[in-house]
């Protein structure tokens, strides 16, 4: 199947609010498994929660640093 994914990654920095956002599309047939692929070698906890018309969006905390990752269907 596939997706576009939004990447969010949010700024540690105390005065700074913005955050880092990546856009691509890729081709995966489980979202969280590709993920875990694509983290290996990290340390991980991945939250996922199904959306509406088959887009998911997995909170993970990488390495100490909260990133979103949302797979919505192409």
């Amino acid at each position: 199947m596939e997706y576009e994914l939004v990447h969010e990654i949010q700024n540690q920095c105390p005065n700074n609010q913005m955050r880092d956002i990546f856009f691509e599309e890729i081709e995966c047939d489980d979202p969280e498994t590709w993920l875990r692929q694509r983290l290996a070698g990290k340390t991980l906890e991945l939250t996922v929660d199904p959306g509406t018309n088959g887009a998911l969006t997995i909170h993970a905390l990488v390495d100490g640093m909260l990133e979103k990752y949302v797979f919505t269907p192409i």
